[in-house]
């Protein structure tokens, strides 16, 4: 079974609580669950990461080479903006990934616009809260039964 790694960088685990007007008012929990679901239902497993610490984001990455994850949704949330170590882990593995971001970082602060990982992604999907996640995860899904029809 093909497996779709989700990692939520810094803060997510806040979701529900924190500036609903940016990133809405639904708990990473919740969102989690709906992506391991609508991951079932297609005969995928869908496995979340979470952490606040840039090295396990990190470590994470790395052991996705070896764990079998076929392709990855990530928000790297604030190291989006900072993260060469990351951008980096992401790089070296050479596992497909599309870039998440719940709120629409091109119209917010100027710091926001500029990301480490764009430029190595399949995608971006920012803007679109928590629909985001899932619509990364219907094209990681599309993306994986093409390559293995």
């Amino acid at each position: 079974m093909p497996t779709i790694l989700v990692l939520h960088g810094p803060n997510l685990n806040l979701l529900g609580g924190r500036e609903a007007e940016h990133y809405g008012t639904d708990t990473l929990e919740a969102i989690d669950t709906r992506l391991e679901a609508a991951g079932r239902k297609a005969g995928m497993e869908v496995k979340s990461f979470q952490s606040n610490s840039e090295a396990e984001l990190v470590d994470r990455v790395q052991a996705a080479k070896s764990d079998g994850t076929s392709f990855i949704v990530i928000n790297p949330a604030a190291f989006t903006h900072t993260s060469v170590a990351l951008r980096d882990a992401l790089s070296a593995v050479r596992i497909p990934f599309i870039e998440v971001h719940l709120s629409n970082v091109h119209a917010r602060e100027p710091f926001r616009r500029h990301s480490y990982f764009s430029d190595l992604a399949s995608g971006v999907i920012v803007g679109f809260g928590p629909l985001g996640y899932e619509l990364a995860l219907e094209a990681a899904i599309r993306s994986i039964r093409k390559a293995n029809p």
